[in-house]
């Protein structure tokens, strides 16, 4: 992706947040500049990859297949002893005409919601114990606590206000309804490994290429340098 592309989908979702009040932690606001001048004590925020963040699924077509995030707070499977939290939260921004791939993940389960905005599309499938897509049985879906049986491959509305829990070994992709405007989608989740927990099928990329073009409006959660030291 080029650095203006990122750059522009940014502001396109601070919009949205400012659109919806939704306000944000500080560090979401940090300028790259500002970042050189934090020491140690924002570890919990590198370490955890707290932030901006922004896929393409590694398929270079954002427009068409990608979403914008942010990481508002996480714990870390890597260092249980230093970072303890068990849960994550997470912002989604999800534009009209944009797809988020087919996926399932193997550690954590999650609460999708719609935030606000458009009518959220989430087409939902078993795995199987080679963890392909299993097309044939019957899918058990809980939405705000209310227990449904879908046939495989259904693609479960959720209007603004509305959630769907996600367990582990559920495969699951996002769209946006025709016709309804873009979707700020809120996830809660256990604790959140964006580089070992997706298993994307077909295969598919996490974290995008990036072509410098231009200066970065934000820095993304895997582009902090490191703490400033006196």
């Amino acid at each position: 992706m080029k650095r203006s592309e990122i750059n522009r989908a940014l502001k396109e979702m601070e919009a949205m947040l400012g659109k919806l009040n939704f306000a944000l932690p500080p560090f979401c606001n940090f300028t790259p500049k500002e970042w050189k001048t934090k020491g140690h004590e924002y570890d919990e925020i590198r370490d955890n990859m707290l932030g901006w963040d922004i896929t393409d699924f590694g398929q270079g077509n954002f427009k068409k297949i990608g979403f914008s995030l942010i990481t508002l707070r996480n714990g870390n499977q890597k260092m249980p002893e230093k970072y303890k939290k068990p849960y994550a939260e997470k912002l989604l921004y999800l534009d009209e005409g944009q797809y988020a791939m087919n996926h399932f993940h193997w550690y954590k389960m999650e609460d999708i919601i719609n935030r606000g905005g458009g009518n959220l599309l989430i087409r939902v499938h078993n795995s199987l114990k080679n963890e392909e897509v299993d097309r044939e049985s019957d899918v058990v879906i809980h939405v705000d606590g209310v227990t449904k049986t879908v046939p495989a491959g259904t693609q479960v509305k959720l209007d603004p206000g509305m959630s769907l829990t996600i367990p582990q070994g559920l495969y699951h992709d996002f769209e946006v309804e025709s016709g309804t405007g873009a979707v700020l989608i809120g996830e809660v989740s256990q604790c959140n490994d964006d580089n070992t927990d997706n298993c994307f099928n077909p295969p598919a990329g996490r974290f995008p290429q990036i072509e410098e073009d231009e200066p970065p409006y934000r820095l993304l959660c895997n582009e902090y340098p490191e703490a400033w030291e006196e």
